[in-house]
């Protein structure tokens, strides 16, 4: 069964980048596109080897994504293995997510110094070296395992550095490709919580995290070795020439606005977290067996799948920050439905809208960074930003499980991250009213 998940998931990555660039041959050839316009010409940095960058991060991500869900689904036969709680290991679950931000700034520093290539690499032994770690079956050795290796130096490697990497490749259509390669975490949340509950089954959790860990880190090493390089230089387009290090942004110092914006990554993410790390352990209480909400998580994060790319072909119309608002408030919708119901098929229906709903927020941010600051700041902007979405995530995870651990049901942890989500999209609404004075001003000054 691994080795059927392992080709499903390098085949959809392949199919995917067949769609996408079937769309445009013929448009495309080398390393770039010449358009005409009027008498003169624009060159464009995409190229057929750009959507190979893109098909590769996707698939690297979708492994690198797997190792944390290992402790999400198996979740409570480890802490029934530990006699810690649930607070154990939704802990190792937030210090994945924690030491994968961190490790994005400390790695996105390094990827400007040495390459994404050996960065790349870097996370990949550093997951086999983590879940190798965590399935010694200690409290410790859980915790490190999880937060440093697959987190700080697994995840951290690969996650926040590759989104700032690929945007390099792209100039025309970057929200789609972003959308597409952070995409990874729901092809992994498709593809491996059904096998990993089978294999917990089987063989336990400790057997199942050392062969996924060797499984992963042989595909992410060969992938980064053979595919990835240095990206080509930006010529022209949205967050080259546009703005200037040092110039204003939303009227506002540019550092203000990014501590902004990463305080709305924030919050966004944490009631984002909460569905994801604990929609098996909410089912199990519910009466409904483990197999069914392992399928139902896999539903959720498909759903979000499909719809981040169509938050990719949206934002690429309307701009990083509106799909950012857009996409909060889908996200609070579909959170009510987790209220709404809890028959098994409410569930599942709740799971696919939740999925549809908070699919596009994250690449949005994303996009908004590239669009508002400078491209020769993107190897440290983006993940400091990401730091902060996945400090949310980390938080959202803990609090949940924090949240059942003095209450005994998840309702609570539910409202808890409505109100996060709603003090986001009040934020990001603020936001849009500063760049909409803005672009009012600078039409009036022209």
């Amino acid at each position: 069964m691994m080795g059927d998940a392992v080709i499903a998931t390098a085949s959809a990555a392949m199919c995917i980048l067949g769609l996408v660039a079937g769309g445009r041959r013929g448009e495309t050839s080398g390393m770039g596109e010449t358009r005409g316009i009027g008498t003169g010409e624009i060159r464009s940095i995409e190229s057929r080897h750009s959507w190979i960058i893109a098909a590769a991060a996707l698939t690297m991500l979708s492994f690198a994504a797997g190792a944390p869900l290992t402790v999400v689904v198996g979740l409570v036969p480890i802490a029934e293995t530990l006699g810690a709680g649930r607070s154990l290991p939704s802990l190792a679950t937030s210090l994945a997510y924690l030491g994968t931000g961190v490790g994005g700034v400390v790695c996105g520093l390094m990827a400007g110094r040495f390459g994404q290539r050996a960065v790349a690499m870097l996370g990949g032994f550093a997951i086999l070296a983590g879940l190798v770690i965590a399935s010694f079956g200690e409290p410790w050795s859980l915790l490190v395992g999880i937060g440093i290796g697959v987190g700080l130096f697994g995840n951290g490697a690969l996650f926040p550095p590759m989104l700032a990497y690929v945007s390099l490749w792209f100039d025309r259509r970057r929200g789609t490709a972003l959308a597409l390669v952070s995409s990874g975490q729901y092809v992994a949340g498709f593809v491996w919580p059904s096998l990993f509950q089978w294999s917990i089954a089987v063989l336990g959790w400790q057997r199942t995290m050392l062969v996924y860990g060797v499984v992963a880190s042989a595909i992410i090493v060969t992938l980064a070795a053979l595919v990835l390089r240095p990206p080509p230089v930006p010529l022209s387009g949205p967050g080259t020439i546009r703005s200037l290090p040092g110039a204003r942004v939303l009227g506002m110092p540019p550092n203000r606005a990014l501590g902004l914006m990463a305080l709305g990554s924030f919050l966004c993410c944490v009631p984002m977290a909460m569905p994801a790390a604990h929609l098996v352990a909410f089912c199990g209480d519910l009466g409904i067996r483990t197999s069914v909400g392992a399928a139902m998580l896999s539903v959720l994060l498909l759903s979000a799948f499909v719809a981040r790319q169509f938050w990719g072909w949206l934002s690429d119309r309307i701009g990083g920050l509106w799909t950012v608002f857009v996409g909060g408030l889908a996200q609070v919708v579909g959170m009510l439905g987790f209220l709404a119901t809890q028959d098994e098929a409410g569930l599942f229906f709740a799971a696919a809208a939740y999925g549809l709903g908070f699919g596009g927020i994250v690449p949005a941010y994303v996009l908004a960074v590239r669009e508002l600051f400078p491209a020769v700041e993107v190897t440290w902007r983006v993940p400091a930003l990401l730091m902060c979405s996945l400090a949310g995530m980390a938080f959202g995870a803990w609090m949940a499980g924090a949240i059942y651990d003095r209450v005994g049901f998840y309702a609570a942890a539910w409202w808890v991250g409505i109100a996060f989500g709603l003090a986001q999209v009040a934020l990001i609404g603020t936001l849009l009213t500063r760049q909409r004075g803005g672009m009012q001003l600078s039409r009036a000054a022209a």
